[in-house]
């Protein structure tokens, strides 16, 4: 019985440092079996996991950098990752490469603002759809006036800002009911169509352009060969389907140790055994 109590107890301590945890940190939950992981969707389902995160080099496919966040999204992870490969090689990065998950314009402004050459396709970029008549790319921006023209030539005024998403919002108002259009184009009755402008929309403009030009599509067909290797000999060929380890030092070690692995073999293909050995040897 005496037991029993003190099992009780314990129990109950642990429930009130959990709840005290959540509201301290102001999170939705937490692993109690290991509290660095967060919950990820993944191909196999949801399930509590971390981020692996690689850099490699565009000649050999070599990783440079391995790192491990508990971000469920690669959103906001591209400068970051560039200024560690930046530490490994003690020299800065010309041009760096991603997909679009990791478009988060605030973000590649940092990368920018250090003279890095970023070829990221933005979200529009990716999805590839098609610009119809109502599309943003049709509304015209007026940056004397800071007012957008639409189409039909109606004018959608300074809405108001959202801080935390780093956006300006334009509107056109009642004014739209009156519009042919009303209905396709919007069916706001109060607000009218509106536009969603970036803090750092020029960039996200200048970024577009520099992703489209022939020189750096051709980069850009290099990182599915590159960056994508090493995930698949990790995965498929080292079986390493997940973290064996728990806490942020524990997989972190486990992702440089895999990664070691690769970049062996790897420059076994390139170079040899005998020629890797005289390498080492050095």
């Amino acid at each position: 019985m005496r037991q029993e109590l003190e099992d009780k107890e314990a129990l109950k301590t642990k429930v009130k440092n959990i709840l005290k945890e959540i509201k301290t940190e102001k999170k939705q939950s937490i692993n109690t079996t290991d509290s660095d992981s967060k919950s990820m969707r993944t191909r196999q389902g949801p399930g509590a996991g971390y981020n692996a995160q690689l850099t490699v080099d565009e000649k050999y496919g070599l990783i440079v950098n391995s790192d491990v966040v508990s971000d469920n999204h690669d959103y906001h992870q591209f400068s970051e990752q560039v200024n560690q490969a930046n530490e490994v090689l003690s020299r800065p990065c010309k041009t760096a490469c991603a997909d679009a998950g990791y478009a988060d314009t605030n973000v590649l402004a940092i990368a920018d603002e250090q003279g890095v050459k970023v070829i990221v396709p933005s979200q529009r970029q990716a999805s590839k759809k098609e610009h119809g008549k109502f599309n943003k790319s049709q509304f015209k921006y007026d940056s004397q006036d800071d007012v957008y023209i639409c189409p039909e030539g109606q004018v959608l005024k300074f809405y108001g800002i959202n801080e935390k998403r780093k956006m300006r919002y334009y509107a056109a108002g009642a004014t739209c009911q009156n519009c042919k259009h009303f209905g396709r184009c919007t069916k706001n009755k109060r607000d009218g169509r509106k536009i969603l402008r970036l803090f750092k929309e020029e960039l996200r403009e200048k970024l577009e352009k520099l992703y489209d030009l022939p020189s750096s599509q051709k980069i850009y067909a290099l990182r599915k060969q590159k960056v994508e290797l090493p995930f698949g000999h990790i995965k498929r060929n080292l079986g390493a389907n997940h973290f064996l380890l728990r806490g942020f030092d524990g997989v972190k070690a486990e992702m440089s140790l895999l990664s070691g692995c690769f970049n062996i073999v790897r420059m076994i293909n390139i170079i040899g055994v005998c020629g890797l050995v005289e390498k080492l040897a050095v």
